[in-house]
């Protein structure tokens, strides 16, 4: 199983999102600090401001939400389940493009943290 931490704003919005939007199951929860979710083998950290993985690095760097770094999704219709998403307002940075190995697009949840969403060819 792999697990991927990502920092957000608001751990209670970025829940709703998660499980709401994308289906992820909340397995625990840690005030507004921290909240662990799953999906299909997927462990998914979402460390808010009051997390210790959010305090400044000795060097003084604050880790922030966003970037470009991300986990990939695998859907089985990613022109539906796009189509839904913008319908509720889910931000995507790109359209859907194609490569060999199929099609892909990035959405961000609330923090501004990249998902691709991927349907093989």
């Amino acid at each position: 199983m792999a697990s991927v931490r990502y920092l957000v704003n608001d751990v209670d919005e970025a829940v709703a999102f998660y499980r709401d939007k994308l289906s992820f199951v909340l397995k625990q929860q840690f005030g507004p600090a921290m909240a662990i979710l799953e999906s299909e083998g997927l462990t998914l950290w979402l460390a808010g401001p009051l997390a210790s993985a959010s305090r400044p690095m000795p060097d003084g760097r604050k880790p922030e939400p966003g970037g470009w770094n991300r986990f990939v999704l695998e859907v089985s219709d990613l022109p539906a389940l796009v189509e839904g998403l913008r319908a509720q307002g889910v931000p995507f940075r790109n359209a859907i493009v194609e490569g060999p190995g199929g099609r892909q697009i990035l959405c961000e949840d609330p923090s501004g943290n990249v998902i691709e969403l991927f349907q093989r060819a």
